[in-house]
């Protein structure tokens, strides 16, 4: 398959995608699944096992051979030797608004080649949006062209964020929320961390950090970049590390606040 175009790749990506989103809905809807924490504190259920199942198999089907890094199969080689050809796939992005009958809930499908971003989708079964890049080719959310906020000062920003679910490991991260609520002009917590980064993408929010997993961002990112929105870490990128693959603290913002949303959350850790 090394001759298919990013197009044919982004579209087979969305089918995708919307295939697994009509899975959730229909699980959901039947209410059989059942739930369990992974490692004492995150929550998995037998649907992401699943939908990663079948994502697995229908790029599997069409991308014979090509690597695959997602939230269930998870092989930590792919983030410091990745292949050349990558996919990295979450199967439900908010497996906690899942459960728990919340409507900000998405599978996430990316593709990496020799450590970029190219090609990028975000399906919100339940919002009815589907949201795609790929590189050099725009950014959508329902066929339709997006682009990030004007948004040019942080008492303008609204800023959305999450936490881990590690609870000793949240007060940290107070000191950066405390500002981003003094200087900002609000924050939100929807859950999703690929719906936040098309949310800025898109223009709902102004920008975005968190600390993630890469099957959580890199969708995203590709569709963020492709928007308009600038996208980086306020931390530098290890060496054997792509930076389309690293997930440590994310900052994705409209263009015009970058510099002072990164420069806020840096010096709230001092």
């Amino acid at each position: 398959m090394a001759n298919v175009t990013l197009e044919e790749r982004l579209a087979i990506a969305t089918s995708i995608a919307e295939e697994a989103g009509k899975m959730i809905r229909d699980a959901r809807e039947q209410q059989t699944f059942s739930q369990r924490l992974k490692a004492g504190i995150e929550l998995v259920t037998d649907v992401d096992v699943a939908v990663d199942k079948l994502i697995s198999q229908r790029l599997e089907e069409h991308f014979p051979g090509e690597a695959r890094l997602s939230e269930e199969l998870s092989p930590e080689e792919a983030l410091h030797n990745p292949a050349e050809q990558l996919w990295v796939v979450d199967p439900i992005d908010g497996t906690v608004n899942f459960a728990q009958g919340l409507r900000h809930v998405a599978v996430s499908i990316g593709w990496i080649e020799q450590g970029i971003g190219k090609v990028g989708v975000v399906h919100a079964p339940f919002l009815s949006e589907t949201f795609s890049a790929a590189q050099g080719l725009g950014a959508f959310c329902n066929q339709q062209p997006i682009s990030p906020s004007h948004a040019a000062s942080l008492d303008s920003t609204l800023v959305g964020t999450g936490f881990p679910y590690d609870k000793t490991a949240r007060k940290a991260l107070l000191p950066r929320l405390e500002a981003a609520l003094t200087h900002c002009q609000d924050v939100r917590r929807n859950g999703s961390a690929a719906l936040d980064i098309c949310d800025v993408a898109c223009g709902r929010l102004d920008a975005y950090y968190e600390t993630v997993s890469p099957w959580d961002f890199v969708a995203g990112w590709v569709i963020a970049r492709e928007a308009g929105a600038r996208v980086g870490h306020l931390v530098a990128v290890p060496e054997n590390v792509p930076a389309d693959l690293f997930p440590e603290q994310l900052l994705i913002t409209t263009p015009n606040v970058y510099e002072a949303m990164a420069s806020l959350l840096k010096q709230a850790d001092r």
